[in-house]
């Protein structure tokens, strides 16, 4: 499953990253980051990175339907 650029949003505010911390560990530029997030056009191989840098910091991905709360896709961290 692909993130998108709320779920992007959530997980850094989960674990308390700046859009400048998210691409240090990513090795994306910062403006890289920030495009995403805004839902402009982004390289796959950018999210990709994001996405992954993100999972090993221990967020967990969750399509739609995997919630508790209806409401679309959401992020939780790994217990």
């Amino acid at each position: 499953m692909m993130m998108n650029p709320d779920q992007c949003r959530m997980a850094r505010a989960a674990l308390k990253w700046s859009s400048q911390e998210l691409g240090s560990a990513a090795g994306v530029g910062l403006n890289t980051v920030q495009r995403f997030e805004r839902g402009s056009d982004s390289r796959h191989s950018s999210v990709v990175a994001i996405q992954r840098a993100l999972e090993a910091a221990g967020i967990v991905f969750l399509a739609d339907g995997e919630t508790s709360l209806a409401g679309g896709p959401g992020v939780r961290l790994r217990p």
